[in-house]
């Protein structure tokens, strides 16, 4: 029996985009600490992500697949999903993580700006749902998908109409996702971040702390510890959601009185994941 519960361990697997730092990294760590076998991706980040995997192997006694690839090509992303079955045998829980913060004006907004934010943003999470569910049914087990957002897919910044606006089309697509999956058990849900240290150092850490209703600024276990719960089975009633974790950053906007104390910042948006 007990070598029965090991085996069924075993089972549980995730895959990570864009986890060798920051949020992705978080999560992944989160994960493996709760028994999850785990391949993360990567970019150009060879050195962070061999790190990372150390830390997963360490936590989950199971071996770390990385894959490193650019996910604003499509046939990556559904490569990604292949070896992930491939190398893991199964997907449990996909996090769509992968994504980066570009901002300029509507006036000075290059093409360029527009078409890699839009097929690494939304493009990319698309194709691996897409392709992580048709696993997912086949294999009858149900599963878990978590797109990670940003507070600024509700709440408006300067030069921010695309990211922003992308973060936001993806929280609605998810809903129609979560629709389309939840005959099958696959629960498919949003975690949006805001005020979070992604890089280290950070400047100002101290600064954007005061401006955070809670006091502090955001750490990737605060979204990891938030996506464990969201794909275990304590969440097993939760489909087509958006969880905020920001410490209530954006609950203020502008102050009736006009101050820049409590929340309301003239600086240039900052990223999340």
């Amino acid at each position: 029996m007990e070598h029965h519960d090991q085996a069924k361990t075993a089972k549980k697997t995730a895959l990570v985009t864009g986890g060798s730092r920051g949020i992705g990294r978080g999560i992944a760590l989160a994960l493996a600490q709760a028994g999850y076998e785990i391949m993360i991706t990567h970019y150009r980040d060879d050195v962070m992500a061999e790190q990372t995997a150390e830390e997963i192997e360490k936590l989950s006694g199971r071996a770390c697949i990385v894959r490193e690839g650019d996910l604003t090509e499509a046939d990556e992303a559904v490569e990604t999903a292949a070896e992930a079955v491939r190398t893991m045998g199964q997907i449990d829980c996909l996090i769509n993580n992968a994504g980066v913060g570009m901002y300029a004006s509507i006036t000075e907004l290059p093409l360029e700006h527009l078409d890699y934010t839009m097929q690494l943003n939304f493009r990319a999470p698309m194709l691996l749902m897409r392709e992580v569910s048709k696993h997912m049914i086949a294999a009858g087990r149900g599963g878990n998908i978590v797109n990670i957002l940003s507070t600024h897919a509700e709440r408006a910044y300067p030069g921010d109409a695309v990211y922003g606006g992308i973060k936001a089309a993806l929280k609605r697509a998810t809903e129609s996702v979560a629709l389309d999956l939840s005959p099958y058990r696959i629960r498919v849900n949003c975690i949006a971040p805001g005020g979070i240290l992604v890089r280290d150092p950070e400047p100002s850490v101290d600064q954007m702390g005061s401006l955070i209703p809670l006091g502090r600024i955001g750490m990737p276990e605060d979204i990891g510890q938030a996506a464990l719960w969201l794909v275990s089975e304590q969440a097993s009633y939760i489909t087509g959601i958006t969880i905020r974790i920001d410490g209530g950053l954006i609950l203020p906007g502008m102050p009736e009185d006009g101050k820049s104390s409590w929340g309301y910042r003239k600086v240039e948006p900052f990223r999340v994941n």
